[in-house]
């Protein structure tokens, strides 16, 4: 396998991406994977109906159950495909049986129903591997992509279900209408009568057909599947890199060989010149660097190291300063250097400690910040909670509180305020009806709207509408309120913008019905 070969990007991509490369994959290569399997399949099939003729749902079932050996063909088809050798349908069918050997009694049982079939297939059949090596194989290709194998079947199998009625539906469709009307539905299932089993068969024919297009595409997208997860696991795509890159550099290795070849050539010629000037290549000092040198020169080294001595013990090099101090008879000696360099160890060790006393106290600051913040947040976060509550509380302890704005005392160019109204509004009503029919209604609505602002308080605005006035009613929840106050603002629109009358009977009806909702006061 030459990598350089392939005719696909070897690159990383994610299990959908994969697969969709193994659909495109299998459209570039669909005229021999689909002969190759309709030359396998369909000869096997009816073979099967021939030995099942009077059971072909038993021939269809262990057609289906021989599923992952037909899949080997297109597997080894496409593999060789995929790096420039594809083979031809007598290659492939000639390395058929040996296709079919390894592992044949497992991929038929415990391994049948198997939903990562086709991303298990390569490990077995490009690799070889069997048993526990096998097994460790899978586990580690199966960390990633296992889970878009276990979709790719299941699709699958819902793909094949949805083609397979969609033809038998078709199948039905263009059945003579001769047929259909010498068939009865209790002819049908009667299996015993073996009237209609050339249907049967003919509708198992069309699940084998369906294969034919989709068995190849579910191999190969299984396929790329496991190339994807090797190329993440082994790094293909920098191999590849390296190996192109090698490519390019091996016709310009031949031209820097020619050139180094043509430069070597020259070199005797500058040898002997170099020799006839007397020139030679000086040999390294076998003493080191604290031997003598330069010896022969105005400042020898060892001149040079006592110059730069008595540089370094001049300042600023260096600095000494004679100090007096009283001390006790009885002191002890100066300290040792050993002494010294005990505490210029221990002041040392200290300094270390004190620097990380140093961050550990930067670190203890951002945590302290980190929990106020927390602290803060939190407390924030139980005001917001149990605002409501909060407010209740405020109000039981008499606490000083935003004062509420103040309600308007007009609304739609009505009076609203309290003292504006009678002390008995239902009897001023009856009293206007008859001579101010206009005035009476306009005294009942605007009664209404004081009730809503000062007793029910509600927030009505001099901007609402009288249909936005009934919507701020609705959530109140009393529905008598809210019939009362639809009617009435509906009688009262027909007249303020209608001039259409009230009929004389609302009059009483009205006035009543304002009686049993709000009693003899309009206002508080």
């Amino acid at each position: 396998m030459r990598l350089t070969d392939a005719s696909v990007a070897i690159r990383p991509r994610s299990a959908w991406e994969a697969m969709d490369l193994g659909v495109l994959l299998a459209r570039r290569h669909a005229g021999l994977l689909m002969a190759s399997w309709a030359l396998l399949t369909l000869p096997l099939f009816g073979l099967l109906c021939l030995l099942l003729w009077q059971y072909p749902g038993w021939a269809i079932l262990l057609f289906w159950w021989l599923k992952p050996l037909y899949e080997r063909l297109p597997l080894y088809i496409l593999s060789h495909a995929l790096f420039g050798a594809t083979p031809s349908l007598k290659q492939a069918f000639k390395a058929l049986p040996g296709l079919l050997k390894p592992q044949l009694l497992a991929s038929l049982t415990w391994r049948r129903l198997s939903p990562t079939r086709s991303f298990d297939l390569p490990v077995l059949q490009l690799e070889g591997l069997a048993g526990k090596a096998r097994n460790q194989r899978l586990t580690v290709l199966g960390q990633r992509d296992a889970g878009g194998a276990s979709w790719l079947t299941l699709v699958g199998v819902h793909l094949e279900m949805a083609l397979w009625i969609g033809l038998a539906a078709l199948l039905y469709l263009l059945l003579p209408q001769q047929i259909e009307l010498d068939w009865s539905w209790a002819s049908l299932v009667d299996a015993a009568s073996g009237k209609w089993l050339w249907l049967e068969h003919l509708s198992n024919l069309l699940y084998v057909l369906i294969l034919i297009i989709w068995e190849p595409i579910y191999v190969a997208c299984g396929f790329t599947l496991y190339l994807n997860r090797r190329t993440a696991l082994e790094a293909w795509d920098i191999e590849l890199v390296f190996r192109q890159l090698r490519q390019r550099l091996t016709g310009v290795a031949y031209a820097m060989l020619l050139g180094l070849g043509l430069l070597f050539a020259q070199l005797p010629n500058s040898v002997m010149a170099a020799e006839a000037t007397g020139s030679s290549c000086p040999l390294p000092d076998p003493f080191g660097p604290q031997a003598e040198r330069l010896l022969n020169q105005p400042l020898n080294s060892q001149a040079a190291q006592e110059q730069i001595s008595l540089l370094l013990d001049q300042p600023p090099f260096e600095h000494k300063e004679s100090v007096t101090r009283w001390r006790f008879a009885e002191e002890a000696e100066e300290p040792s250097e050993e002494d010294i360099q005990a505490w210029t160890e221990l002041i040392e060790k200290l300094l270390k400690l004190a620097e990380g006393w140093s961050s550990a106290s930067t670190l203890a600051l951002i945590f302290e910040a980190l929990l106020w913040a927390a602290l803060l947040g939190l407390i924030a976060w139980l005001l917001w909670r149990y605002r409501e509550w909060l407010a209740t509380f405020a109000g039981r302890l008499q606490l000083p509180q935003r004062r509420p704005p103040p309600a308007p005392t007009q609304l739609f160019g009505l009076e609203v305020s309290p003292e504006s109204l009678p002390d008995d509004i239902p009897s001023a009503v009856q009293q206007l009806w008859d001579e101010q029919p206009r005035a009476a209604l306009g005294l009942l609505y605007r009664a209404l709207l004081s009730h809503l602002l000062h007793q029910c308080r509600l927030a009505l605005k001099s901007a609402h509408t009288e249909a936005e006035v009934l919507s701020l009613i609705e959530p109140l929840q009393h529905v008598e309120l809210s019939r009362y106050s639809a009617e009435l603002t509906r009688h009262w629109q027909n007249l303020a913008y209608g001039h259409r009358l009230p009929p004389a009977a609302l009059k009483d009806q009205l006035c009543s019905q304002w009686r049993q909702l709000f009693g003899q006061e309009a206002h508080p």
